[in-house]
């Protein structure tokens, strides 16, 4: 009966295997067409940004061009301050603003957007929870927010395993204090800040491989 038994588990086991190597791959691949995707949007992004910013810079050397030549008409005729002058130069630029104040506008909408995910992709995050880190250490805090999540999935395999509860805490407790250190990191001289970021960074590395290990990546 108890080799039987032994044979079970060793059979499940192996069959958990397979489940968590699947799992992996399958994760990767999703992993990897949200990445094409991303940098596909990103793509497009940018290339909306730099169509914006070409309109503007013709826009701008349009109107440039237009007062040079009438700067020069004036000067030949003499009138460079007359008050013909100054009543058309102020309708040019009357009649400008409503053209160019919506581009300028868009095309600097454009551009933050396409920064804004650049950030959010270095950080490892999505880009609506770009606001919730800010600082010399965000990337470290979105470090240490996304071991908390992968901490989580780990005691949720195991709710009631008692050594799988006691790593979760203590991993959790440890956490906490890095998050401390991050924000305390933000107020030391630049030196001392990157040797803090550094430190912490390794500790978190470390969390990383055991939390991997533990939902059964190698």
């Amino acid at each position: 009966m108890g080799f039987l038994t032994s044979r079970k588990s060793r059979s499940t086991k192996r069959a958990e295997a397979r489940a968590l190597k699947a799992k992996a791959k399958l994760e990767a691949r999703l992993a990897a067409r949200n990445d094409r995707r991303r940098m596909h949007m990103q793509a497009r992004s940018e290339s909306a940004a730099r169509r914006d910013s070409r309109k503007t810079e013709l826009a701008t050397l349009k109107a440039q061009r237009q007062i040079a030549q009438d700067q020069l008409r004036a000067v030949r005729e003499g009138k460079l301050l007359s008050p013909t002058r100054i009543r058309r130069t102020l309708t040019v630029v009357r009649l400008l603003a409503p053209v160019l104040l919506p581009v300028l506008y868009k095309g600097a909408i454009a551009v933050r957007g396409v920064l804004d995910q650049r950030r959010a992709d270095r950080l490892g995050i999505p880009l609506a929870e770009l606001g919730q880190y800010s600082g010399f250490g965000a990337e470290l805090s979105a470090r240490i927010a996304g071991a908390e999540q992968s901490l989580q999935a780990v005691l949720d395999r195991a709710p009631k395993d008692a050594e799988t509860k006691k790593f979760t805490s203590a991993v959790r407790a440890r956490l906490d204090e890095l998050g401390t250190a991050v924000g305390a990191s933000e107020h030391m001289p630049p030196t001392r800040r990157r040797a803090a970021h550094a430190a912490i960074a390794r500790e978190l590395d470390g969390i990383d491989a055991d939390l991997l290990a533990r939902l059964g990546v190698r």
